[in-house]
């Protein structure tokens, strides 16, 4: 009976523990304006003690997350949260590409067919869903 409640508290331990991961996220089009959803998925990353990096428009801050205006060489980036339109993601598409993620996160009015593709070929996983919500969810 005790090996069965170690091994079931082993369940639990590693389900924990696999929540916990940290998943280092790249924003791009990150915003300091309170309004903007970019804002709040950064407050919420940081919440959740997820480390994250962003781009955007005009330098800038929320929190501790600087707001990069450059397309910097960031290492070990497990997720990309979009939060611009296709359109404006073209100038990203080799910039994202090269810095391998994991995932991309197409935030609504972010989806992008053309990108999703050629993210998928190089193996990155793609998903059409609002990083806010899966951070308020547990699903991140």
């Amino acid at each position: 009976m005790y090996d069965s409640l170690t091994r079931s508290k082993s369940k639990v331990f590693s389900v924990k523990i696999k929540c916990m991961q940290k998943k280092k996220t790249l924003v791009l089009g990150a915003s300091q304006n309170p309004q903007r959803y970019s804002y709040l998925a950064l407050q919420r990353l940081s919440a959740h003690q997820q480390p994250a990096v962003a781009i955007g428009a005009r330098k800038g801050q929320v929190g501790e997350t600087v707001i990069e205006t450059e397309k910097k060489p960031f290492e070990d980036i497990d997720t990309v949260t979009l939060y611009l339109n296709p359109v404006r993601q073209k100038e990203y598409y080799d910039y994202i590409l090269s810095l391998q993620p994991k995932r991309i996160i197409f935030n609504p009015g972010a989806e992008n067919d053309e990108l999703a593709e050629l993210a998928e070929k190089k193996g990155i996983k793609v998903q059409e869903a609002c990083t806010l919500v899966l951070l308020s969810t547990g699903q991140f």
